[in-house]
């Protein structure tokens, strides 16, 4: 996946690739997070922003003969045109995405190009929606829509209220065919924004003022949707704050379930546990607690340190929301951290990268960087290098080949010559770094600081002489 962007908040043009572990280190201001967010809310959304072309024959066809069989060579001859117009009405929606006043984003461009794998038009699908099936055997290219009338229900029929029956029909086509076309080539996205520590804090005052809300309207005005209120209002934080916002809210929900990670790979979990120094719990009560290992004590999460706080969304993604396939990504994942659970959470990074979880982050930290760096470093037969990784308590399950890793640096440059301009102008960009296997990642910035530092204390030390 290649993503572009132009004009997005301070970044004047960027390009950059997505691995299974991808970094961008920069600076403050230097455009970081508006890449973050962009890329998540694309990734969220692009159901609902690839237009497949139905035609009214398909359509009336499969109501009048109650099947209809759709080649989907055609369709995937068009993925790339199909992909090109979702993303400009993407660009139209950046305010919305970025809760920006109308018309901040009108200059902004975003891309993304895909490879639409060369097996997709054999693999096995199946799905079932109220009154159709969308049936494709392994191995065939036909895509087989079955449609079948069903009674009504006591909550009505089984059409989306204000929806004739060809349009239902036309929006569950267009869904499964992108599905079928796109469904690996985007990952499923889950962020930890830098927001997420006070989310963590107010979670159970959210409940209430949400459900004092509701009961409010609903006593006031049979007429008001208090959803659409709801939503009206969340609209004055960006999609990801407003991602974060709900999911804790919603971690009730949240904890009835089990991610494969507490299936398949529960030592994720316990690395996890002793990273935080203990465990998360939720009663049946609403309130979440922090206990801290080998105690009986209940900490609030208003008592609870900092780091316990920022790393909620992270704790209950991993043991109930993970698949594998997933996009994790996290937006300075070294909030609050020490710089020993820095190095912790940049070898979490690993290990999930390792069972199937991809991950994005952006990080000011050079501990994570170097942290990182050691796992592509170790990465290797050579017997002093399995030497090192055993006295250091390193495991294979942590290590990392320098093709999985991505990393770009977010900083000023020349940008390339555009259109009616006769020299090349300054901006913010992304500068892919390199990763070499024997010597890891190269990240200047870090680099330059820490050698001014040391050489101010050098001066200080040895300047008398």
């Amino acid at each position: 996946m290649k993503i572009r962007i132009k004009n997005l908040g301070i970044l004047k043009q960027a390009e950059f690739s997505l691995g299974d572990l991808t970094i961008i280190c920069g600076e403050n201001n230097t455009g970081k997070t508006y890449t973050t967010y962009a890329l998540y809310d694309f990734l969220k959304s692009w159901h609902e922003l690839i237009h497949v072309p139905i035609s009214d024959d398909q359509i009336q066809n499969s109501i009048k003969d109650g099947v209809l069989n759709i080649g989907l060579a055609q369709y995937v001859k068009k993925a790339d045109q199909m992909l090109a117009e979702a993303c400009g009405k993407y660009e139209d929606k950046l305010d919305e995405v970025f809760a920006a006043p109308e018309g901040t984003f009108d200059n902004s461009e975003f891309q993304i190009q895909v490879k639409v794998p060369d097996d997709i038009l054999h693999k096995e699908m199946t799905v079932n929606t109220p009154f159709i099936t969308f049936l494709k055997r392994t191995g065939s290219e036909e895509l087989v829509v079955t449609f079948e009338e069903k009674k009504e229900q006591k909550n009505g029929n089984f059409f989306i209220p204000g929806i004739q029956k060809a349009a239902y029909i036309e929006m569950f086509m267009g869904l499964i065919i992108s599905s079928a076309i796109f469904r690996d080539s985007f990952p499923r996205p889950f962020i930890a924004s830098a927001e997420r520590t006070g989310a963590a804090i107010f979670r159970r005052e959210l409940n209430f003022a949400r459900n004092r809300l509701l009961d409010e309207i609903a006593q006031a005005d049979k007429k008001i949707d208090p959803r659409q209120l709801l939503l009206k209002e969340y609209q004055n934080y960006p999609s990801p704050i407003e991602a974060n916002v709900e999911f804790t809210r919603q971690l009730e929900d949240v904890a009835k379930r089990n991610s494969f990670i507490t299936k398949e790979h529960p030592e994720v979990l316990e690395d996890f546990a002793d990273m935080i120094g203990g465990d998360y719990s939720l009663p049946q009560n609403d309130q979440l607690y922090y206990k801290p290992k080998g105690t009986q004590i209940r900490l609030t999460m208003v008592e609870s340190s900092s780091a316990v706080r920022s790393l909620l969304d992270m704790g209950f993604y991993l043991r109930h929301v993970a698949q594998k396939g997933d996009l994790l990504m996290v937006d300075e994942p070294e909030l609050n951290l020490h710089p020993a659970n820095q190095r912790r959470i940049a070898r979490l990074f690993a290990r999930l990268v390792n069972v199937g979880v991809k991950v994005f982050i952006t990080t000011h930290s050079d501990y994570i960087v170097k942290e990182l760096n050691t796992l592509i470093m170790l990465n290797g037969d050579k017997p002093h290098l399995k030497r090192i990784a055993e006295e250091n308590g390193y495991r294979d399950a942590e290590l990392l080949r320098a093709d999985q890793v991505k990393v770009y640096m977010a900083q000023e440059a020349l940008m390339p010559l555009e259109e009616g301009q006769k020299r090349r102008r300054r901006g913010y960009t992304l500068v892919a770094a390199e990763i070499d296997p024997e010597l890891g990642i190269e990240a200047p910035s870090f680099d330059e600081t820490i050698n001014d530092m040391n050489k101010i204390q050098e001066d200080i030390i040895w300047g008398a002489e």
